[in-house]
């Protein structure tokens, strides 16, 4: 990060939230009017402010992160994760009062204007009444009490996705074959090994015919799924295991002290998929068969819009039979969007990650909602268009928020079916 650049971002950071503590200080002051015990108004409005401005303060120590060799480790991540708690409920707290200091401004013009000549010494802004910092603090407190569960849970409560999608010309012996997919893992933000053990017994108990893992095995550095190839050495599938590469995983988003280092460290990050015993594909397929019948497994490097773009499908195509079914891993669903659905070969089926879902939302029988979705068209789940069927798993790990809220970590399991032809 520029220096220049740095600074305006520290002196906003701080403006804002100084402002804002200012405002919520002000709602809790009515809040505590005609309290009986002057210690514990004390503790709330001077606790509030020690907790708010320290963890402000410790944000902004550490917003240089990004940028140094180690980039983003678990600490920043829960220190960001404090700070975007605290910022959004102060901002929902702040909205709040903001609309009942709007009404009792229009309440004190308007009453100036009624009663003009009648009355003196009308105020233009009555006092602030109490109940308005009491509903401030009932709704302040979703948010907050939202997220932090999605800290010290949420990112770990993981989800299983069960899809099970037809296909016209899926070969016979393959009626019936499971594939689990993982992704977006980003070792470099776990905290709790064993509780990303259970993720992975989760995984292991679908007993799957494949495992695929879809990208970003770590936020930036190889060492990072050092501490887990143990883990998730574990997963194991009869028709083997098979990976790809995601943006993160070129070590774009820190510094490197020489291109030569970073050209290494990528090389080290291949190095660890084979101690995983996964099968890397780098622009590649493998032909994949049963009882005789065969299937095109394809594994491109990272394709996304806004993001690096290195993956070439035409070279990962080389040798494939146009009519063979094709499964394509590829990180970004961007690349469905753009380049897959639309390519002179029929790719049957795109397994992808990368959105994460934005790691919030809501997930509900009649609302689905992210704000990742103003970003992509296909975020989560199942897509389809002119038969070709691309699946976006929401992520294994998390990033940066070091929590998830409605959009749960997930694994996937998808069971290919033949359709029947009928008389």
């Amino acid at each position: 990060m520029h220096r220049g650049g740095f600074l305006i971002i520290f002196l906003v950071i701080t403006g804002l939230t100084l402002l804002l503590d200012w405002y919520v200080y002000n709602g809790l002051r009515t809040l505590t009017k005609g309290w009986s015990s002057l210690r514990w108004k004390q503790v709330l409005l001077w606790g509030y402010l020690v907790l708010s401005i320290g963890v402000t303060v410790l944000f902004l120590i550490g917003l240089g992160s990004f940028s140094t060799a180690r980039g983003m480790t678990p600490y920043h991540e829960w220190i960001l994760s404090f700070f975007l708690t605290f910022f959004i409920t102060k901002i929902i707290f702040s909205l709040v009062l903001l609309i009942g200091d709007t009404g009792r401004l229009l309440y004190g013009v308007g009453d100036n204007i009624i009663n003009h000549g009648k009355k003196e010494n009308i105020p233009y802004f009555p006092s602030r009444r109490k109940f308005i910092s009491e509903i401030a603090v009932l709704v302040a407190a979703v948010p907050f009490i939202s997220l932090l569960y999605g800290m010290f849970k949420g990112k770990y409560d993981y989800k299983l996705h069960r899809e099970t999608l037809y296909f016209d010309d899926l070969p016979e012996a393959f009626d019936g074959f499971t594939i689990t997919q993982i992704s977006d893992i980003h070792s470099g933000s776990f905290d709790n090994s064993a509780a990303v053990q259970r993720g992975i017994d989760m995984a292991k108990a679908q007993k799957s015919d494949l495992f695929v893992f879809t990208g970003d095995l770590v936020n930036n550095a190889a060492w990072e799924i050092e501490p887990y190839i143990g883990h998730f050495k574990q997963l194991k599938a009869p028709f083997g295991q098979f990976s790809i590469l995601g943006n993160h995983d070129y070590g774009d988003y820190i510094q490197w002290n020489s291109p030569e280092e970073k050209a290494a460290n990528l090389e080290e990050l291949k190095g660890q998929h084979t101690k995983l015993d996964y099968r890397l594909m780098l622009d590649e397929n493998v032909e994949l068969e049963k009882n005789g019948q065969k299937i095109n497994l394809i594994g491109v490097q990272n394709w996304g819009r806004g993001f690096i773009q290195i993956g070439d499908l035409d070279k990962a195509l080389k040798g494939v039979d146009k009519d063979a079914f094709k499964i394509l891993l590829s990180h970004d669903p961007t690349h469905w969007e753009e380049k897959v659905r639309y390519h002179e070969t029929k790719i049957h089926l795109t397994l992808a990650g990368h959105t994460h879902g934005a790691q919030f939302g809501v997930e509900t029988a009649g609302l689905r909602w992210s704000p990742v979705q103003y970003r992509y068209l296909d975020w989560a789940g199942l897509a389809e268009q002119n038969g070709r069927k691309l699946y976006v798993n929401r992520g294994f790990g998390f990033l940066a928020f070091s929590g998830r809220v409605g959009i749960w970590p997930e694994i996937t399991v998808i069971t290919l079916k033949k359709n029947k032809v009928t008389a």
